[in-house]
């Protein structure tokens, strides 16, 4: 009888965008953006680091999502201002 099961600790397929976040005060505002990231088509997932003012949404293997649309959901959650790092 197996009582754990092991993960794949391969990373996951796709492509990573790094956001540049102004305007988060707490732990709530990262949770509302992940939230919006996350409702977007082709969005894998989003972790949205306050103290660091940035988020990484990964998107899905062979998702074309403009950076736009991902700043677009950003702004939507709140009061934030955002652009694409790099």
């Amino acid at each position: 009888m197996k009582l754990f099961t092991r993960r794949n600790k391969t990373e996951p397929k796709g492509t990573q965008v790094v956001l540049r976040i102004e305007g988060m005060h707490c732990t709530s505002c990262g949770l509302l953006i992940d939230d919006e990231l996350e409702d977007l088509p082709g969005v894998r997932s989003a972790a949205t680091d306050v103290r660091a003012g940035r988020s990484v949404v990964l998107l899905e293997e062979g998702a074309d999502v403009d950076s736009a649309v991902l700043v677009a959901a950003v702004e939507a959650a709140g009061d934030y201002t955002a652009h694409p790092a790099g």
